[in-house]
Formats: C-alpha cells, structure tokens, sequence
C-alpha cells in the first residue's frame, strides 16, 4: 500500500485515532493534512491513553515519522503541550516529527473572535469549539493569515503582527472585548519559536520520495466527510476539506497516489454540535447510547448526539471520497440493545429522496426509512475473530455491508488498539 488514506465517514467522532495507530504499524509516514486542535483522535495502547489534537496518532509507532502538513493551522502552545505529554509517557518524537513551513498559525486574536462571534450569533450560532479555526482560516483565504515560516523571520513577523493587530483590534473593540497587546504576543511567540524550531521541515519532497520508493504513507483525517465546508451540512461543518481529495491541497500529494481509501464510522452515529441528524435519538435509547458509549467530545468534552447508524451518509461518504473499505467502531457499545435500527434512506413527504438531493434545513425534514436488526445481548468486547462475533452481531455487519455496499475490513470491539478484528 504505497499510500493510504483514514478518513470519517459521518460527522467526525467516529474512532479513527484507534485505527490510525493500529495501521500505523506498517508505516514510514502517518500525514496530518488538514483541521486544527479543533480535532480530537483519542489512542489507548501500551504507552497509556491518549487525546491527540495536531499530531498524527501513528507517532506511537518505533518506525513511523509524524507529518503536520501544510493544510493544518496549528496552535504553537497545544502543539507543545502534545509534545510534552508524548515525551512524559516515554515518546520522544524529536527525530520523527516534521512540521510544514507552510502551516499557518492560530494567533490569541483567532480564538478570541471565534467567541465573540458565536456570542454575536446568540440562538443562530454555529456551535464551533472555540478553537479559532473559523477565523484562521478566514484569514488564509482573505490573505491576512501568518505562517510558521513567517515566524522564522523576526522582522516579517513584527510587520504581518503589527497590520493584523491593527485589523482585528478594531473589531475585538467594537464587540466588546479587550484588544491584544503586540508586544505581549510577540515575547510569547518568540519563546515558542525556539521550541518549535526543530520540527519545522518542508515535507513536500519527502513525501513523493516515499511514494516513488512504494513506502506507506498513510493520511490521516481529522474530521468527517459531513463537515467538509463545502460538501457538510453548512455553516455547520468545519473552515477545511475533509474529503479525500483534500490531501492534494493539504499535503501536497495527488489523490491519484491513494491504493486505499478507509471510512471509518461507528455501529451507530453520532454528532457534535448544531445542524441536521436525520436518525438522532431524543429518548432514552439515544441516552443509554451516550451514556454507554461515552459520547463525550475528546477535544471539548461536549456531549454528543447520539442516534442509529446512517447507511445513507455512508453511502454518499463512499462515492464523494472513493471509498474501497470500512471500518466499523464500537460495536461492543450495542451488546445490550435488544432491537437495533439502520437507516436505508431518506424520504420528503413519502417520495425517497438523497443525500445529495437535500440541503441543511432540508435535511432536517427528511424522515428516515429504517430496518430492524434483531440485537445480540451478549458481550463482543475484546473478541478479535470474526467467526466468534455471535450471530446475530454478524448478521447485522452483513447488512450493514450489503446496504452500504462497502465491504467491511476492520471491526472495532474496544477502546484499546489491540481490541479489533481484521476480516
């Protein structure tokens, strides 16, 4: 597998940190390509566990170099924050972490005016986390943003600080809020200069060397195709692409170069956040779902939305990314359900309608059509062969298959890496 790509096939939260550290096993290179902190990818393997935000979870692995590559905007400080927490647990990542020139940064400003945005908004707000990944990438696409390279220039950066500061004070003031001193960012940034020094590489040729040697790249997605800003449920998605061809842009490689294009999704669905859930459970289900499940955001703890599996999102996740396989997540998480539902569509008004066919506040109208799975009520936790799954938890993976007609590779029965059945 010369290059290989993870990616989510619903909304995000959907396990990709576990599979990302299992396959990294095989990997010369594990590439971040896009997202920010705002992403969160939580690994449980022998080392301990782990939320990881801007770094790729295969770094656990002896072999595999961590790429943050362009497409990512990074905070500095969560950056390092990630890195000391790795090197606590036994990980030093300073001979195998490359950090792209070409990132931008997310400056105090980004976060602040996230928040005041939102605050703006008031009951319209879009539910973001805060991060600042908004408005960074507000400024890449307005010309306004500052790069990691830019801070390697001490002059440049004073200039491209003095002019943003002299923008962005203007509106923190106008909604209320106290403006940032340029002298107080520029001392903290120049200490995390010195720190982050070392890691910052140009990946570029590294990544086509290792393609042309027929080594494994694998690409890790850092949300779900359903927050892709362009393809997502607008405005409630995410300021990057998330979908396969994102790593042209974010990495710099053709998604031509991709042999396997992996969706991961759980055994059920979920969300995080505002915007349209066709199958979301408001009862006790959808609770014991959450609950069960530990349905908590690993990156801002927000409880999530909880509901039965989608096949129709995964089957449009398939066709938009090029999807070859899936790997299905958590299905220890619906041992005790007795029943158990797949959407197989979508109607408006009776007539069947698409994914593709909708737009938000439509989605937010369609009825899901469903089809009963009889449950299993019997642990699969930790079991590793597909033959001693009991029946009916086969039985509902084949239907799973047969609906989203993606064949189903990898099957998550546990939060530990090593919990996982290979078909």
């Amino acid at each position: 597998m010369p290059a290989s790509l993870i990616i989510g096939a619903c909304w995000g939260d959907e396990g990709k940190g576990k599979i990302i550290d299992y396959l990294s096993k095989t990997a010369d290179y594990v590439v971040r390509f896009h997202g920010g902190n705002n992403a969160g990818h939580t690994v449980i393997n022998r080392f301990g566990k782990f939320a990881m935000h801007l770094i790729p979870s295969g770094v656990f692995n002896k072999k595999t170099i961590a790429v943050v590559a362009n497409g990512v905007v990074i905070d500095l400080e969560v950056l390092l924050d990630e890195i000391q927490m790795l090197k606590k647990a036994g990980i030093d990542v300073s001979q195998k972490l490359i950090i792209s020139p070409r990132c931008h940064l997310i400056m105090p400003y980004h976060k602040v005016l996230d928040n005041l945005y939102e605050q703006a908004k008031g009951e319209k707000k879009t539910g973001t986390t805060g991060r600042g990944i908004g408005p960074v990438h507000a400024d890449k696409v307005s010309y306004n943003g500052i790069l990691v390279s830019d801070l390697l220039d001490t002059k440049l950066f004073k200039e491209k600080l003095r002019l943003q500061l002299n923008l962005k004070n203007t509106i923190i003031k106008a909604l209320g809020a106290k403006p940032f001193s340029e002298k107080e960012i520029l001392n903290a940034f120049f200490l995390l200069r010195k720190k982050i020094k070392p890691f910052i590489q140009e990946p570029y040729p590294l990544l086509h060397e290792a393609l042309a040697k027929k080594r494994h790249v694998l690409f890790e997605g850092a949300q779900g195709t359903f927050l892709d800003n362009n393809w997502g449920t607008y405005p409630f998605v995410t300021a990057s692409t998330t979908v396969s061809g994102g790593i042209t842009h974010g990495a710099g490689v053709p998604a031509s170069a991709l042999s396997t294009v992996l969706g991961v999704t759980k055994a059920y669905t979920t969300r995080v956040g505002e915007g349209p859930f066709p199958t979301e459970l408001l009862d006790k289900i959808g609770e014991k779902l959450r609950q069960t499940g530990n349905e908590f955001g690993a990156t801002t703890g927000r409880p999530r939305r909880c509901g039965w599996f989608d096949a129709e999102l995964v089957r449009f996740a398939k066709e938009i990314n090029g999807l070859t396989h899936l790997a299905v997540t958590k299905l220890d998480i619906l041992d005790t359900f007795p029943n158990i539902k797949i959407c197989t569509g979508y109607t408006y008004y009776g007539k069947p309608i698409k994914y593709y066919q909708t737009d938000t506040p439509l989605l937010g109208k369609v009825k899901p059509v469903y089809k009963t799975m009889k449950g299993w009520l019997s642990s699969t936790k930790g079991i590793t062969s597909f033959s001693q799954l009991p029946h009916p938890a086969r039985i509902y993976l084949l239907e799973l298959e047969k609906i989203t007609r993606i064949p189903i590779a990898y099957i998550s029965t546990g939060a530990k890496t090593d919990e996982i059945i290979k078909r």
